[in-house]
């Protein structure tokens, strides 16, 4: 395993009895692990009273926003099969795609937007199919260092005077009466879901992101830049401001109709424009043959409407019954379709 700090951190709001029982058992669970092949091992074998039991691998890649929710679904799902390892990797969204998926590397790839055109049209040529499954919905973060006293809430138009290209280097650049300091600015890199949907959202624009900053895949380090300077800024997933309230200041977005902070109810009640957005994770349907993934994927959908893991223990909005319920049956008739 690789980054071993990013990834304990990103541990931290398992419960402490999940983290002794499951953690030393669960497989490799990495920031950025590098690759390994889809379908391997034997799917069960004989358990207590000659039940079958589960067991093999599951392999998954992609966005960084959706790799907590993974780790802590896939925690649940080893305490009931034991016998489950998950090798789980934060690549980016369209890293995971374009790297692992569509290269038949893995059985699932998380996402914090929708699959891309030409992404699909990869997958499409390696004869690779897949499932888009929603599961659960994020309020993308905007912050700030703790003493950024002068800024508690910025306009969409403000911040895109940011991050466009060739954008705003100073503070006061932006309001005369902020800091005459220029900015340093940390963000999610180009192969990530994040930055394609903040670009979208705030430039409107596909890939019109300013390219002088700080890009990476890991929600720790731009904390770590944001908070070890006054005048930076970052962005990232709700979950990890969630879990880490003390590092940062979130600020918040007004979008035309006053200033709202990203939380789980503004997110959840629509309030929290542009910036709340769906999560998702692709399960390739070949791999649903596998008994071991498929009942992975049904579990991770159940688990996308349970308010403990998704909302307390992750910090995004779960599904609703009623949505999980519809992807469910979408997930049970690929099932049905390949295991014949």
């Amino acid at each position: 395993m690789t980054d071993k700090p990013d990834f304990v951190s990103r541990r931290k709001f398992i419960t402490a009895a999940a983290g002794a029982s499951a953690l030393g058992i669960a497989g490799c669970v990495s920031e950025s692990g590098s690759g390994g092949e889809g379908g391997d091992g034997t799917n069960t074998e004989g358990g207590e009273g000659g039940m079958e039991e589960l067991s093999g691998t599951v392999e998954i890649a992609g966005s960084s926003t959706v790799f907590p929710l993974a780790e802590a679904v896939s925690v649940e799902f080893r305490k009931e099969h034991p016998n489950v390892e998950f090798n789980i990797r934060s690549t980016g969204s369209g890293g995971g795609f374009s790297d692992f998926f569509c290269q038949d590397k893995t059985h699932f790839n998380n996402a914090s937007r929708p699959m891309k055109d030409s992404e699909k049209e990869l997958c499409e040529d390696a004869g690779v199919e897949w499932l888009e499954m929603n599961v659960a919905t994020d309020a993308l973060t905007v912050v700030v260092h703790n003493d950024a006293d002068w800024v508690d809430c910025m306009t969409v138009e403000e911040l895109k005077q940011i991050w466009e290209p060739n954008g705003a280097t100073m503070w006061s650049d932006i309001r005369s009466e902020w800091p005459d300091e220029e900015f340093e600015l940390y963000g999610a890199a180009s192969t990530s879901g994040t930055f394609d949907y903040f670009t979208e959202a705030i430039i409107e624009e596909e890939g019109a992101h300013r390219q002088d900053y700080t890009a990476t895949e890991k929600d720790r380090s731009i904390v770590q830049g944001v908070s070890g300077s006054q005048y930076a800024m970052g962005y990232f997933g709700f979950s990890y401001y969630y879990n880490n309230p003390d590092s940062v200041k979130a600020v918040k977005i007004d979008n035309g109709n006053g200033c709202i902070e990203p939380s789980l109810e503004t997110a959840k009640g629509g309030d929290y424009t542009p910036l709340a957005r769906p999560l998702f994770t692709y399960p390739k349907k070949s791999a649903l043959k596998e008994p071991h993934v498929a009942e992975f994927a049904k579990f991770f959908v159940k688990k996308s409407a349970d308010q403990a893991i998704v909302a307390d223990q992750v910090g995004y909005v779960p599904n609703t019954e009623e949505d999980m319920q519809e992807q469910l049956d979408k997930l049970t008739a690929a099932i049905d379709e390949v295991q014949g």
